[in-house]
């Protein structure tokens, strides 16, 4: 049983970062789980160098660069790490969410320490990774030494995500909300765009999708559907509705059937109280929940991801503009693959017709110069705007440009049959 006294270990954030040393390579826990103090205390360190952190997106201001001694590779970069990849002072790397924890636990990359936020422990010592298990659990186990902030605001989640109190080598105790994400807007495309996904999604289907305008559209307009299931990499406060009124039962599942499954959550508080203690909730690390050969189990699997552009071969750019990143790979291939291979699947990439207030197409002839293919046009399926959904598969290059532009902004349709015509020598009607 855990010692009631538990928390007198517990020691300044910069007592806790001077476990860190110059050249080592450090993980750092993220999303509302990132543990600002630690962050902070491990800045504010004098004579530190070549320190290397490796990430998800963060939340807060983290300057990390030349300038400290700490140098940031993104996995997935977020808006607080765009500017410095842009500018050099920090890097990026291109890896599915799924293949994170083996690059951890194989030693591919090397982990010396991991910074985590965890929930309060239980009275047999066991903390738990909260809001993000993702790929924090795999550097928990694989890191040399732990060092966490634990929050009582966090809450306690369950399915994989316990990390022992005994195991940590440091820790500090803080009291503190976790960083919140209001959802976005819904303007008249994005409430297009849900109608149009809403359509496609059967009784019994099971889903995967993100956080956004366009999947809480698409979630707002599931209310008369039946016996759906959830298998996510991620969920946000938009599902709450479905699960506490019955439209999510996960009881046609075939792969954790009765819970819904997810590997981190982003939200408001009332989110993060949802998923406190729920037994109907589950966090695993990312290589299960994004793993292909589990997704495909469930029937119906309807995978909706999204993408900065699309080319008229159907090529999905969802990680730059040009070579400006500005996210990461993350689990669409992941999900779109797994949602073709599932019996029923329908895998769907959906995204408004223009970007630019209306003065730049998203579907185009071809991808900017340095954009990068994280949707082959040999995986695409499904492409939703608010101007329609039409299916790509099984489709030839002349099919598939006029299905396109089909659904692309009007005043680019014949720009884009221009176009076309000129590389492919082929009048579309």
């Amino acid at each position: 049983m855990l010692d009631p006294g538990w928390n007198r270990r517990a020691v300044s954030a910069s007592e806790a970062v001077a476990k860190i040393k110059s050249g080592d390579r450090v993980f750092i826990h993220g999303a509302s789980a990132t543990p600002t103090p630690l962050l902070e205390a491990l800045l504010a360190r004098p004579h530190l160098y070549n320190v290397t952190v490796y990430h998800l997106h963060t939340v807060g201001h983290s300057p990390f660069g030349k300038p400290h001694g700490i140098f940031s590779v993104s996995l997935f970069t977020g808006a607080t790490m765009r500017g410095a990849v842009e500018k050099g002072d920090a890097d990026f790397m291109p890896v599915f969410l799924s293949d994170i924890p083996r690059l951890f636990l194989s030693g591919e990359i090397a982990l010396d320490v991991a910074l985590l936020q965890l929930s309060p422990p239980s009275k047999h010592g066991d903390c738990t990774l909260g809001t993000s298990v993702d790929a924090a659990l795999a550097a928990s186990h694989s890191a040399k030494v732990r060092i966490a902030e634990i929050n009582r605001q966090m809450p306690r989640t369950l399915g994989h995500s316990v990390v022992q109190l005994g195991a940590l080598d440091a820790f500090v105790t803080t009291d503190r909300p976790l960083a919140e994400a209001e959802a976005a807007p819904q303007g008249p495309v994005e409430q297009r765009i849900g109608e149009q996904i809403a359509a496609l999604v059967e009784d019994g289907s099971c889903l995967q999708l993100g956080i956004g305008a366009i999947p809480d559209a698409v979630l707002a307009r599931l209310g008369d559907k039946h016996e759906l299931g959830v298998h996510t990499e991620m969920f946000s406060d938009g599902l709450i509705p479905l699960i506490e009124n019955g439209v999510v039962t996960n009881r046609k599942k075939k792969v954790h059937p009765g819970r819904t499954v997810t590997s981190f959550v982003t939200g408001t508080r009332k989110l993060f109280d949802f998923v406190d203690d729920n037994q109907r909730v589950e966090f695993h690390p990312c290589d299960r929940t994004n793993d292909t050969s589990l997704i495909r189990k469930n029937d119906k699997v309807v995978a909706i991801n999204s993408a900065i552009e699309i080319d008229l071969s159907g090529q999905v750019c969802a990680d730059s503009i040009g070579h400006r990143i500005f996210s990461g790979i993350g689990g669409q291939m992941d999900f779109i693959r797994g949602a073709a291979l599932s019996e029923g699947g329908k895998p769907i990439i959906a995204l408004p017709s223009t970007a630019a207030k209306g003065t730049v197409s998203r579907i185009t002839m071809q991808l900017k110069s340095g954009a990068g293919v994280v949707t082959t046009r040999g995986h695409v399926h499904w492409v939703v705007t608010e101007y329609g959904a039409v299916n790509l598969h099984g489709k030839t290059l002349r099919q598939r440009a006029e299905l396109l532009i089909s659904i692309a902004h009007p005043d680019f349709r014949g720009q884009l049959k221009r176009e076309f015509e000129q590389v492919r020598h082929y009048s579309c009607p």
